[in-house]
């Protein structure tokens, strides 16, 4: 570790810090249906649409038909999905003439892109048209990240409002947080990632010549071996920095290309890296502030923040620390070649370049991996599966603990408050009271709801990922390790599709019937059957009368609280899955170090 990484990472938490406030406050008055300076330019759009769609503007939702209408535009939005990608080779935008979509792999995408997962089990720039990519999975990256959104201001509504029946609008929510945050936002983004060299064309892909011809020799399944001259490299195009910019800022993380935020027509420059990890983090960060000014309690909005940036400070640690060290098989074999090359050995000592691009290094590496995996994004920079053990480790449990560090636009927000709810019911049992959170009673229905929440989570990981461990011709036969790595790559794939995350340890080749199948299943539970108690906790919540404070109600703004908090967290997520990880990265981590790996 160097003192210009810590530099470079306390820019990014600076500049995520500095902010959260005024976007949050904006955010606050845009769900609040306050006054802003953007009404003029999208209020009459708003009423048009309305006019056109036969909404009514004014009528509030209860939580169960806040449940089910955000469920009947998820579904038929994901059928549109998987039609169009089956269709792709007879729609235009699709100058490469790229073929339909197999079944099990458009369902896979479509349900990926649907619950803001983007898991891609496919080479995007040789699988998808430039109509699919715009028309399908950047319209699903657009209105994912609203529907989140909604989610959390109908929660953040449930704990504010007092006796109340209803939680908002969903139209009104998912339109407004389409209008007047990710459009506008992403329009600026978009052309100053183009500033950077982000490509955005509609070019068919160009042929450049090799100027250094490479033969290639491939052995078929009939054991029968050939030899080819390559002579000419393929050079996709695309529609990039409009994909790319709401791929960050709307936590969804599916790259224009395989390589993700690690190709150079994505991220081609330290600043646009920069701006993508400070994208990411830039609205969730501000739903604190919008919690605050919403329940008005700034100080308890802050008091979430600090846990957040807790949980976060702590995992880059680990990753930088870890990624910083020179891989001890490697450093010891070069230690034996110092009489032959001097240079080998001081490489070594330099920390784990594999599978990280130098035009960000280890620090930015390790940062974005935290940061992608805290929020639930899955766009990457350098590859998790190259990671030493504890490195891989970070992202593991940061997606097992529920995102919930800052975590994805909206989803983190209502996912940290699930622990909130808990942790508050924990203190109440401490003083042996009924618990209360900002005037409001946890009572039996939200310990229960909150509890199922948490539950199924592990629930779908260890349960999938145990399946898949038992089936050696489904399961094992698409691992590139064996032993503890081979473990953590299928961990880490159900753990990812059910953070709805979307990133990956590289080694699994998930594009088969069954982790096709299997992890659209897990990314369907861990979106919607997840929210559907939390919808539960907000109606109930919103018909409580308010309590006043008295000397027994436990404040939710303190350091203390925020404590509390942490450790819930920490508790309830981290030991759920620690015996799983001591089988996977820890274990790996101490067989390296007696000179095995795998």
């Amino acid at each position: 570790m160097t003192a210009n990484g810590w530099f470079q990472i306390a820019i990014f938490f600076a500049l995520v810090l500095a902010c959260a406030t005024p976007l949050g406050i904006y955010m606050a008055r845009v769900f609040e249906r306050q006054h802003t300076f953007a009404d003029r330019f999208f209020r009459p759009i708003e009423r048009l649409l309305y006019r056109i769609c036969g909404i009514d503007e004014t009528h509030e939702m209860r939580w169960t038909e806040y449940s089910i209408v955000m469920l009947i535009f998820s579904l038929v939005t994901l059928l549109a999905t998987y039609a169009i990608e089956r269709l792709q080779h007879l729609l235009p935008l699709n100058p490469q003439h790229l073929a339909n979509v197999a079944p099990d792999l458009a369902l896979n995408t479509a349900v990926s892109f649907t619950t803001n997962t983007n898991w891609q089990s496919y080479v995007p720039e040789a699988t998808m048209s430039y109509l699919t990519q715009m028309l399908t999975l950047a319209y699903h990256n657009f209105f994912s990240a609203a529907v989140g959104m909604a989610l959390a201001v109908a929660l953040i509504r449930g704990i504010s409002r007092k006796e109340s029946k209803t939680l908002g609008n969903f139209w009104v929510d998912t339109t407004r947080a389409s209008l007047w945050v990710l459009l506008p936002t992403c329009l600026i983004y978009a052309l100053l990632l183009v500033s950077q060299g982000v490509v955005q064309n509609f070019r068919p892909y160009d042929q450049a010549t090799l100027v250094q011809p490479q033969t290639v020799t491939a052995t078929g399944t009939d054991g029968k071996t050939t030899t080819t001259t390559v002579t000419t490299q393929s050079i996709a195009q695309g529609p990039v920095a409009s994909q790319e910019a709401i791929k960050m800022l709307g936590t969804n993380g599916g790259g224009f290309f395989n390589a993700n935020s690690a190709h150079p027509f994505e991220n081609p420059t330290p600043l646009s890296n920069l701006m993508e990890m400070f994208s990411i983090f830039l609205i969730p960060a501000a739903f604190t502030v919008t919690l605050g000014r919403m329940t008005r309690s700034p100080a308890h909005g802050w008091a979430v923040f600090a846990a957040m940036s807790v949980l976060f400070f702590a995992g880059v640690f680990v990753a930088y620390y870890a990624e910083a060290q020179p891989n001890p098989l490697l450093h010891t074999s070069s230690m034996q070649a110092m009489h032959i090359d001097q240079h080998v050995s001081a490489s070594q000592s330099g920390g784990n370049m594999e599978g990280k691009e130098v035009r960000f290094g280890i620090a930015n590496s390790a940062l974005f991996a935290t940061v992608t995996t805290d929020a639930s994004c899955g766009a990457v920079n350098s590859m998790h599966d190259s990671f030493m053990p504890l490195g891989g480790l970070v992202p593991l449990v940061n997606i097992m603990l529920g995102e919930v560090i800052f975590g994805g636009v909206g989803a983190g927000l209502y996912g940290m408050l699930i622990f909130v709810v808990l942790a508050v019911f924990i203190a109440g049992l401490m003083v042996g009271r009924t618990p209360e959170y900002l005037g409001k009673k946890i009572e039996a229905f939200d310990v229960k709801m909150a509890m199922l929440y948490v539950l199924i989570f592990p629930l779908s990981i260890l349960g999938f990922s145990a399946v898949s461990l038992m089936m050696p011709n489904l399961g094992l036969a698409s691992l590139a390790n064996a032993g503890p790595h081979g473990l953590s790559e299928i961990l880490y794939a159900y753990t990812s599709a059910t953070g709805n995350n979307g990133s990956a340890f590289a080694g699994l080749s998930a594009n088969t019937h069954w982790y096709n199948l299997s992890l659209a299943a897990a990314m369907l539970i861990g979106r919607f059957f997840m929210i559907v108690p939390m919808l539960a906790i907000a109606g109930s919540l919103a018909e409580k009368k308010l309590v006043p404070p008295s000397p027994g109600t436990f404040p939710v703004h303190t350091p203390l609280f925020t404590v509390l908090l942490v450790g819930v967290i920490l508790i309830v997520g981290a030991l759920t899955f620690f015996p799983a990880l001591s089988l996977g990265p820890i274990l790996e981590h101490l067989l390296m170090q007696a000179g095995k790996t795998f």
